[in-house]
Formats: structure tokens, sequence, C-alpha cells
């Protein structure tokens, strides 16, 4: 069963949530501030987290580089702020998703799913299961890539934006396919995300990730990863 950590202050929209998700057969925990909330991820180990950024104790941008310390955990940022370089700071920060309040059950509960569906084993593709350059090695079934001899951390969304890249590596992927298999259908359009992990991964994988030999964009057009 997976069990989600609603963080969140609002009394009424955390019972309208805690109804929601157990009718649907989740588990459910909820933290009405920061300090709560990283003392329940670390105890209870949820499977997603769904965070507001504005709480009564600290900023939730701290909560997720808090939390992206130690755990890959999904999470899914439902805010209030618009902006676009607010989304952009909570998903650089380490989030996988934005919300913004008000938002439809329907909406958050899809988004849910495809976070969960993130962090599940993918079917074998007949490709092959070890990626080797000479800058980093990816090991496909254990979700485990190394560089220098040592493991490097990534998150849910970050792992399953290299993974689709690889099962089309040498070849362009464009950005509406990007986007809706690794965030799902609804996303053909949001190409900050794309942005914003790409230059995350290039950060932790590439030896100059202002000049980029593995990860390639195709200006306007998609990505590509090349051996």
């Amino acid at each position: 069963m997976t069990r989600v950590l609603v963080v969140e202050d609002e009394p009424q929209l955390v019972r309208a949530l805690e109804i929601n998700l157990k009718a649907r057969k989740y588990e459910v925990d909820s933290a009405p501030d920061g300090g709560t909330a990283l003392r329940l991820a670390a105890s209870r180990h949820p499977d997603v987290v769904l965070l507001d950024l504005g709480l009564p104790d600290m900023d939730g941008i701290d909560v997720i580089k808090g939390i992206r310390g130690w755990s890959r955990v999904p999470i899914l940022v439902v805010s209030a702020r618009r902006t676009s370089d607010e989304k952009v700071v909570a998903l650089d920060a380490g989030a996988d998703d934005y919300i913004t309040k008000p938002f439809s059950m329907d909406e958050m509960l899809a988004r849910l799913r495809a976070a969960s569906r993130r962090t599940s084993p993918v079917a074998p593709s007949g490709d092959s299961v070890m990626v080797a350059t000479e800058a980093f090695t990816v090991d496909l079934p254990a979700k485990k890539v190394t560089r220098e001899g040592r493991d490097v951390r990534l998150t849910p969304t970050e792992w399953h934006l290299l993974e689709v890249l690889i099962h089309h590596r040498g070849r362009l992927v464009s950005q509406k396919q990007l986007l809706q298999e690794v965030w799902g259908p609804t996303y053909g359009t949001q190409a900050n995300y794309l942005r914003v992990y790409m230059a995350q991964l290039r950060r932790k994988l590439e030896p100059d990730p202002s000049h980029p030999r593995y990860l390639i964009t195709a200006p306007g057009m998609g990505y590509r990863f090349e051996m």
C-alpha cells in the first residue's frame, strides 16, 4: 500500500486530502509544519510527499532540501505560489512536480499516481542492462549511477528522464515525448520542467555541464543521449 505524507497547515485541506486518499486505499500521514514533516519523513518512510511551501515554521523549499539530503522519495509541491521563477526554484531544489492551488482533486490524484509510477520497476526492453561512458556508468535494473567510483544520487524524476533517454540513445527524443513519458499525458507543453531537470542531470553527470558530451540539446526540438 502506498504511503503519502501530506505537509499542509490548512486543516480543511488536510481533511479533504485524507478523505480522498484513504478512499483510494492510500495510507496517509500528515504534518502541519516543516519540522514535523522532516521527522515523519525519516520515521515513516513515505512513498510520496505532498508539500505546501507556505509553512508556519520554515519555507517548504528547506523541507525539500532536507528530504533530498537522504531520500529520493517523489515530492509533489502543492502551493499558491504561481510565478514561473517560484516553480523553477522548487523543481531545482528537488521537487518532482508542482501543483498550483486551487487544484482539482482528480488532477492531484493523477499526478500522484504518475509520481508513484516513476519509482516502480520498468519492464526490461531488450536494451543492455549496463551503460558505461567514460564519465559514468548506469545500471538500469538496479537504478544505480556511479561516477568516478562513487554513487550518484538521482531523484525519481531525474532517473526516469535519464532512463528514457538511454532507451532511445543516439536518437532524438522530442520535448513532448519526454514530458509525456516522464510526467504524464497532460504535460506536453511544460518545457521548463525539462530545462530544469536536464540542467540537474548535467551537473551530476557531465564532466563539463556547460559543454555537455552525453546529454545533448536539439534547440526547440528535444534531447538525445550520446555515448
